[in-house]
């Protein structure tokens, strides 16, 4: 039988069918589908706990017995593969089946507590549901259940209670085969059998909340949500989580204006079922330390002030300013407030002087985003790395970075492709991923990606092959021209993959200094024209140089050559030089802050104005595949205002106009189109020569000290420790612990042994007692010196 996946093309695929009976119903179903998957095409519910369509097939706990002709006894419909002429019997045709579910109900109630009154799992609660659906009326049990001590933490976030466990094995199984971290297991056997972890190895998983989320009977639940309400209480609104580049699909579930809990929601193209503790429970920051009215500063001190007072003040400094004005974008900003802010920029403030790379950046980052990234057409999908022969991370470790990007690579390594990592650390997430390691000391990837073996070269000519680069690539000089000529010459796709949600969104949006939005270059008459007409100005208003960016739009703002600035979302400490980024703030004539939360920019600003936060406001992530991931606002009786009504007021004041609501800034958008004119063109940038001493590798860690993370304490107790991690020919100079001195000071760590490339020492960039760009003034691929811990 041939099937054709994508009706109207030409890609067809041949699927061997069988033929089979399910409940007295002929069918043909592909070959090697389970009796379980058979009965739902039909409608046909049968019960289950252990079984989910993502996790191998365990039959563990025996809920959905069914009859098969010829079998002697009823068979798991779970694990049961069908052949062709087999006749199966559910419990709706079947006296057999029926009565085999009615029992194995009864056993697994045996034992399980009457908490339902107080379980979290109430009200939503798949054995809740299936006792009455499947269930016998009445129990004939009179003995006394077993008990437990509880709950029990299995990590300082998810607590267990054992005595509600049915042994289905969900959450072993995931932790396991999807996230590759098997730190808890099924231990003793019988009655005693129960879920726990060793004793020096609590479930510190960055995926841990899907157990939870998966577990069906509330056996484990984590600390932050424990008690605090049930199903019915809650308000639930589809999201897209703000945390990172990934692009989850998210349930956001809030209670009397105040969110409760976050659960992944089902998107099989993108996080299929999962997301990771970062998305499910960092949200406490969206209410602690709002900032809740306007502030003027006036004799020195911020006050509160009116709407049209700040607007007014806003309006006649940036007034003053003329051009000479630089714009600062945060990565958590939606591409409808990126695009208000790019179009604010030219069209009314008159300067291309914007970024939105609160980060280590450079020109030659500039260059491969201008030329190769944005608003170019999508070449690779999460589709596309389960089907990729071989798949190249060069400058980006996705367990830290993009979470569910590693969740897919891990899968698809697990069915035979081959992923191979450019980098001075031969990762933990690696090795889930059976990944291959090519050693490159930090700053010299290039060099590294010049020299790669003929084995790798020869899967990348193969046709689907992928290279994933990490935003990181920007501090290593030669990288990225080295990789668009490595993806040239081998014709893999290539797609880069930022950090923040917001980046790529603002990349397309036109959000960088030389870039109009949809990748159009400022310098291209026609681009110009186009955007001109959209905005409804003169071509000639718009700036016709590109403006400055980056560390250089910092230093222009502390030189005074820019004399106002408009920050939006930015944390200074974000920047690779801190310093000289609170000097562009501070030296700055005027600035105006949109923010929702206090911060050093806040303190320094002449006006802020607050904004929305997420839950506040509708607006779309663009994902690092380019795909929109548009979300409803949760609170919809909000009245905090979105970056893009703020500067559309400030817009008004000035004379101009600007779009203010999502739905018009979409149409805008829309309504360009793509470009398909010329494009800026690639970096040419030569790769950078070996450095002396010990080298400082870095990236931040998924769980560490941002500011989005606060307010969450068992969350940050699930963190990885702060640490140094040298190779074993390095660390054999020092002991337990070593000093790590930099430009700017020195930070005292733990030794930890690993698969590092020797004079290299491996630090997390932002972790608590560990910043590199403050602590010790380097960057990744700077020179450090190493002394004996407590010795600088």
């Amino acid at each position: 039988m041939t099937i054709t996946n994508n009706p109207g093309s030409d890609v067809e695929v041949s699927v061997d069918t069988i033929s089979v009976v399910v409940d007295g119903i002929e069918m043909r179903v592909p070959k090697g589908t389970l009796a379980i998957r058979a009965a739902e095409l039909l409608g046909v519910e049968v019960p289950r706990f252990c079984d989910h369509p993502l996790l191998d097939p365990v039959a563990a706990c025996r809920a959905c017995l069914i009859e098969i002709d010829g079998m002697p006894k009823p068979q798991p419909a779970c694990a049961q593969v069908l052949s062709d002429g087999m006749v199966v019997h559910t419990q709706h045709s079947s006296e057999v089946a029926r009565l085999a579910q009615e029992g194995v109900m009864e056993f697994l109630l045996l034992n399980h507590p009457l908490d339902c009154p107080v379980c979290d799992k109430g009200g939503e609660c798949p054995l809740q549901n299936q006792a009455m659906s499947v269930g016998r009326p009445d129990s004939r049990f009179e003995g006394t259940k077993r008990t437990f001590p509880k709950p029990i933490n299995v990590s300082a976030q998810i607590l267990l209670d054992r005595e509600r466990c049915v042994s289905c094995a969900r959450c072993t199984r995931f932790a396991d085969q999807i996230a590759g971290d098997p730190l808890i297991e099924l231990l003793e056997r019988g009655a005693k059998q129960q879920v726990g972890t060793a004793a020096d190895e609590p479930f510190d998983s960055y995926f841990s909340g899907n157990a939870v989320q998966i577990c069906p009977v509330g056996a484990l639940t984590s600390a932050s949500y424990r008690f605090r309400s049930r199903p019915f209480d809650l308000v639930s609104v589809p999201t897209a989580c703000e945390h990172c580049a990934s692009g989850c699909s998210l349930r956001t579930d809030y209670r009397r204006g105040v969110v409760t809990r976050r659960l992944a929601w089902d998107d099989p193209a993108v996080n299929e079922e999962w997301n990771c503790d970062k998305g499910r429970f960092a949200f406490p920051y969206l209410t602690e330390g709002r900032i809740t009215s306007p502030l003027v500063r006036e004799n020195g001190e911020l006050r509160p002030a009116s709407w049209p007072e700040a607007i007014d003040a806003a309006a006649k400094g940036l007034a003053a300013a003329g051009a000479n004005v630089g714009v600062l974008v945060g990565g958590r900003s939606t591409m409808e407030d990126a695009y208000a802010y790019a179009r604010f920029a030219r069209a009314v403030l008159g300067t291309d002087s914007i970024d939105f790379r609160a980060r280590l950046s450079s020109a030659e980052e500039t260059a491969f985003l201008a030329s190769t990234v944005a608003g170019s057409p999508v070449h690779v999908s999460y589709d596309g790395l389960e089907t990729a022969p071989v798949v190249l991370l060069v400058s980006f470790e996705p367990e830290d970075e993009s979470p569910i990007v590693f969740l897919r690579l891990r899968k698809a390594s697990r069915a035979g492709t081959k992923v191979v990592q450019v980098s001075a650390v031969a990762t933990h997430s690696l090795k889930k991923m059976n990944g291959t390691w090519v050693g490159a000391k930090p700053g010299l990837e290039a060099e590294a990606l010049a020299h790669l073996s003929d084995e790798v070269r020869g899967l990348l000519a193969e046709p689907g092959a992928v290279i994933l680069v990490g935003e990181r690539i920007a501090g290593s000089a030669g990288a990225a021209t080295a990789v668009v000529a490595l993806a040239r010459d081998t014709g893999a796709a290539l797609a880069w993959v930022p950090r923040r949600a917001g980046e790529r969104g603002a990349l397309d949006a036109g959000a960088l200094a030389g870039l109009l939005p949809g990748g159009r270059p400022l310098t291209d008459a026609a681009a110009r024209a186009q955007i001109a007409d959209a905005w409804g100005v003169d071509a000639a208003s718009l700036p016709e140089a590109p403006g400055v960016a980056g560390a250089e739009l910092l230093e222009a703002a502390r030189s005074g050559r820019l004399t106002a600035l408009v920050v939006g979302g930015i944390e200074l400490d974000d920047f690779s030089d801190p310093a000289l980024a609170h000097a562009a703030v501070e030296g700055a004539g005027f600035v105006v802050s949109l923010e929702n939360h206090h911060s050093a920019v806040t303190a320094a600003a002449d006006v802020v104005l607050p904004a929305a936060a997420v839950t506040e406001k509708a607006g779309t992530f663009l994902n690092w595949e380019g795909r929109p991931r548009p979300f409803g606002q949760v609170f919809r009786d909000a009245l905090t205002m979105t970056d893009a009504r703020v500067l559309s007021m400030i817009a008004d004041a000035l004379d101009a106009s600007l779009p203010a609501d999502v739905a018009a800034i979409r149409r805008e958008l829309g309504a360009l189109g793509p470009w398909t004119g010329g494009r800026q063109s690639a970096p040419v940038v030569a790769a950078a020569s070996a450095a002396d001493g010990v080298l400082v590798a870095s990236w931040r860690l998924l769980l560490d000290s941002g500011v989005m993370q606060e307010g969450e304490p068992h969350l940050a107790a699930t963190a990885r420790p702060t640490a140094a991690l040298l190779s074993a020919a390095t660390a054999a100079a020092f002991g337990d612990e070593v000093t790590v001195s930099g430009p700017r000071g020195s930070v005292t760590l733990p030794v930890l042994v690993g698969d590092v490339l020797d004079d290299v020492v491996w630090l997390p960039t932002n972790s608590p007692g560990c910043h590199i760009y403050a602590d010790l003034g380097v960057v990744p691929g700077d020179q450090v010196r190493l002394s004996t811990g407590g010795a600088a």
